[in-house]
């Protein structure tokens, strides 16, 4: 019961940012903060790496990849969640996708993903 919309992908050159926003349309009886909340990306031929994680304490994690890099955070009172990138590199390029599940790890709802694109 939660519908998730990515936005804010493009391309960009090594170096560069670009900030993803996912807006999340709540059913009736529930909100964004009862939601575990994560950024996942795809990549040709590399298995779906969890990059960055909020859970509803405020608890963060991020993938190694990307740590020190990338910030997660969410807006509960407009239901939005994003996903800060700077120092983007080559290797970034994927299609990321934003999730939510009652339980971290186990995500239950996905957006359409929005693509990334690093190049020269």
């Amino acid at each position: 019961q939660v519908h998730l919309v990515e936005s804010g992908g493009g391309s960009v050159q090594p170096g560069g940012s670009l900030r993803l926003s996912c807006e999340a349309t709540l059913w009736h009886g529930y909100t964004l903060g009862g939601y575990c909340m994560a950024w996942l990306r795809q990549a040709p031929g590399k298995e779906r790496e969890e990059v960055a994680l909020i859970n509803y304490d405020g608890y963060t994690n991020y993938s190694d990849s990307v740590k020190g890099r990338f910030t997660i955070t969410k807006y509960d009172a407009k239901n939005i969640l994003y996903l800060q990138m700077d120092s983007l590199q080559p290797e970034d390029t994927a299609m990321y996708y934003c999730a939510a599940a009652r339980t971290c790890g186990s995500w239950s709802f996905w957006g359409q993903g929005t693509q990334v694109t690093v190049s020269p």
